[in-house]
């Protein structure tokens, strides 16, 4: 019983963990390039910004991975 909770709060871990950046990224994605397209003169500092936070937001999905792969190691 205790492994089948282990492995559901894994499942879960990996689920939030991608699905909810995956969202903010695309958010901030879709914002930038309307951004740009509105001032093209800034594109670089927008671009700049929007790779530093992309980045920021896939490390919370290594973060999940990280957190399910400690999971899966203390199921016997």
């Amino acid at each position: 019983m205790e492994s089948a909770l282990i492995a559901l709060a894994a499942a879960l871990a990996i689920a939030l963990s991608t699905v909810f950046p995956a969202i903010g990224q695309g958010k901030a994605a879709k914002t930038a390039l309307e951004s740009i397209a509105r001032q093209p003169d800034a594109a670089k500092d927008i671009r700049s910004t929007l790779l530093l936070s992309l980045a920021l937001m896939e490390a919370l999905t290594i973060y999940g991975l990280l957190i399910a792969f400690m999971l899966i190691g203390k199921i016997k």
